[in-house]
């Protein structure tokens, strides 16, 4: 029992006075930088799915 609160004790002395946290300034552009990263690979995802598909009913179309 000794050892969960020595982990308890210690973590909150980490979080409260060792870690940095960053600005709401920060914060915004991080979650503006991952949307943008989110659009643009679900837009090439989109892209691969939409050429296999053109293929695949290419290919179909010749094997009837």
């Amino acid at each position: 029992m000794n050892k969960v609160k020595t982990y308890i004790e210690e973590s909150y002395q980490e979080l409260f006075h060792k870690v940095t946290w960053p600005t709401f300034a920060e914060l915004q552009s991080s979650s503006v930088i991952v949307m943008v990263a989110s659009v643009i690979i679900a837009l090439i995802v989109f892209g691969m799915d939409s050429g296999f598909r053109f293929i695949m009913e290419n290919l179909y179309k010749l094997s009837n």
